[in-house]
C-alpha cells in the first residue's frame, strides 16, 4: 500500500495513492463508517498503518473502486508525509563512495549520525532555499532511503527490525558543505554537523509511505541521486556499511525510537546544487518496483532575498 498526504481545500489530509488518484482517508471513513485517523502522523502514532494495510490487501483495494471522493491524478498536490515528527535522525557516510567524496573513511564500529530539526522539513515540489549567510558557499543535496518508525520501542533485535517500522519513503537531505569542510571536519571534528544540517528547507521527504509488504527485499532497493534530471550517483542498500537492520536495532538500544520518528539512512553521493536546479531522489527495485520520485526546485536566497 502507498500512503500519502495531499493538499485539499486548504488542509493536508492522508490518503491511499492509487493509479487513478488519491482516496482520502476521510472518504473511506464516510463510506465504511470507520474511524481511521485522517492525519498521517496521527495514524502512525495510533498504530493504524498495519491494520489499514491488512484491510487493503484483503479486499480493501477492490472496495476502493466503489467509493466516492477520489482526488483524480491531475488534481493531486502532494504535501510532506507529515509535519513535526518528534525526531529526524540521519546517518552520515554510510556508503563507501560517499565517504570518499569528502576524503573521509566510512564509520565502521558505530555509524556516523546526527539529528535534524522538524522545522527543516518540506515536501515534494517545495523550494530548497540556499542560505543567505555569506559563509554558506556550497550546499549539497543527498538522496536517501527513509524509514518511518511505527511505534515507541527499545532494544529491538536485528531480526525483528521490520516489526517496528511503518514503511519506507524517499528523502533529500541537504548539507551546507562549505562550512563543514572549512571547520576541520576532515581532521575528525564533526562539531559543525548541527549547523550545516539545520537550515530551513534542508530536509525534504515523501511523497509516499510504502508499506513493508510492498518491498520484497529492502537490500535490493536502488537509491539514485538525480541532479537536473541526470543520475549523479546510485547504489543499492546492500552496499551500505551499516544496513537498516543494524541501524534500527542499534539506535533502539541507545536513544530508543518513538512512533513517527524518521531515519534517513545515508546517500550514495551528494551533489552541489545552485539557483535554478532541481534535486531529486528516485528509489527503484527488482521487477519494476519504483517509488514516486521526490523532486524539489532550488532557490538561492542570496539572489532572491524576497523568497525567504
Amino acid at each position: 500500500m502507498r500512503l500519502v498526504t495531499i493538499k485539499l481545500k486548504g488542509q493536508e489530509v492522508a490518503g491511499i495513492d492509487l493509479t487513478k488518484g488519491v482516496m482520502p482517508i476521510h472518504a473511506i471513513n464516510a463510506y465504511k463508517g470507520t474511524a481511521w485517523q485522517e492525519n498521517m502522523y496521527d495514524m502512525i502514532c495510533a498504530g493504524e498503518v498495519a491494520g489499514l494495510t491488512n484491510w487493503y490487501n484483503n479486499g480493501g483495494k477492490e472496495e476502493l473502486d466503489k467509493m466516492q471522493g477520489i482526488v483524480l491524478r491531475d488534481k493531486v498536490v502532494y504535501g510532506p508525509l507529515y509535519r513535526h515528527p518528534k525526531r529526524i535522525f540521519g546517518i552520515g557516510l554510510n556508503y563507501k563512495d560517499h565517504a570518499g567524496d569528502i576524503g573521509a573513511a566510512p564509520p565502521t564500529g558505530f555509524p556516523g549520525s546526527f539529528f535534524k530539526q522538524a522545522d527543516t522539513l518540506i515536501g515534494t515540489g517545495d523550494e530548497i532555499k540556499l542560505p543567505k549567510l555569506k559563509e554558506a558557499e556550497k550546499t549539497t543535496a543527498e538522496a536517501e532511503l527513509g524509514i518511518i518508525l511505527a511505534k515507541d520501542c527499545r532494544d529491538v533485535a536485528e531480526k525483528d527490525w521490520q516489526s517496528v517500522i511503518a514503511g519506507y519513503t524517499t528523502i533529500l537531505d541537504m548539507t551546507e558543505e562549505s562550512i563543514l569542510k572549512g571547520n576541520d571536519f576532515l581532521q575528525g571534528n564533526p562539531r559543525y554537523l548541527t549547523i550545516v544540517k539545520n537550515f530551513p528547507t534542508f530536509f525534504s521527504f515523501g511523497p509516499q509511505l510504502v508499506t513493508p509488504d510492498e518491498v520484497d527485499d529492502v537490500l535490493q532497493l536502488n537509491v539514485q541521486s538525480v541532479h537536473n534530471g541526470t543520475v549523479h550517483a546510485e547504489n543499492t542498500v546492500s552496499h551500505m556499511t551499516h544496513l537498516p537492520a543494524r541501524l534500527i536495532s542499534l539506535h533502539s538500544s541507545i536513544q530508543g525510537w518513538l512512533a513517527g520518528d524518521v531515519l534517513s539512512t545515508g546517500t550514495p553521493r551528494a551533489f552541489h546544487i545552485v539557483d535554478g536546479d532541481k534535486a531529486e531522489c528516485r528509489i527503484q527495485g527488482p521487477n519494476g518496483f519504483t517509488m514516486e520520485p521526490l523532486v524539489n526546485p532550488v532557490v538561492d536566497l542570496k539572489i532572491h532575498p524576497d523568497k525567504e
